[in-house]
């Protein structure tokens, strides 16, 4: 068979729009990744890098969390912690600047506060864009015994999309929340959500996610009362 240009392209095309990934979300095997819901991206006019849709999008993000501690999956926050002195960040990031105005934050890096991140959920305080480096948060995972992550939180495509990749390249499933990720440049959403739904990801809505985890949660449950009804006298 020859393969043709036209082919090729609409095979590619139909793989950004429509995604390759397909696997069951089990709230057991799975884990919620909070990513850098923090002040100066989420609180109103509090810094230069503030995000506007990341605050726009909070209500469903809470919603979400608040449905994966009901289905008892553990909520994971991260931090990108600007208080370093750079030196345990990739050498490439003192070639470019996270920082490009002389902003700086008046104390401590935390997550806003109207997330509502609970004492007893990890926190990780990362100084590059992905979760995975230089973190415990790999280990974490496997300590947990989960395989599946759920990515949320901003930026989009940077700490979020690289969070997404590298938890591929680690051999995890990854679930891509669609609107509750955020950017700081709307138009720059639906082009990464394109390629993680093409080479990395399952990219699912809010509502999809929950609808996943609670049929999964339901089916564990017949199955669980269907044993038992067969076991017993």
């Amino acid at each position: 068979m020859a393969y043709t240009e036209e082919w090729v392209i609409a095979r590619a095309r139909d793989a950004y729009e429509r995604g390759r990934a397909s696997f069951d979300v089990r709230p057991e095997r799975t884990a919620l990744l909070v990513i850098d819901m923090q002040d100066e991206f989420v609180r109103p006019g509090w810094s230069p890098y503030w995000v506007p849709a990341a605050t726009r999008m909070v209500p469903r993000l809470r919603q979400l969390i608040e449905d994966c501690r009901t289905a008892s999956i553990p909520v994971i926050w991260t931090i990108f912690d600007n208080t370093h002195l750079e030196l345990d960040r990739p050498r490439a990031l003192r070639f470019l600047p996270h920082a490009d105005t002389d902003w700086r934050r008046p104390g401590p890096t935390e997550v806003w506060a109207p997330m509502g991140r609970r004492s007893d959920e990890a926190l990780i305080r990362k100084s590059s864009y992905g979760a995975f480096y230089d973190t415990p948060l790999d280990t974490m995972l496997r300590n947990l015994n989960r395989d599946t992550v759920i990515v949320t939180g901003t930026l989009t495509n940077y700490c979020c999309g690289t969070t997404a990749r590298q938890a591929y390249e680690r051999g995890y499933k990854v679930v891509f929340g669609s609107d509750t990720t955020a950017t700081d440049d709307e138009s720059r959403q639906e082009p990464e959500l394109a390629v993680l739904r093409k080479g990395f990801a399952l990219v699912l809505t809010a509502e999809e996610i929950t609808n996943a985890v609670n049929a999964a949660t339901t089916a564990s449950e017949d199955g669980y009362r269907l044993q038992s009804s067969q076991e017993a006298p």
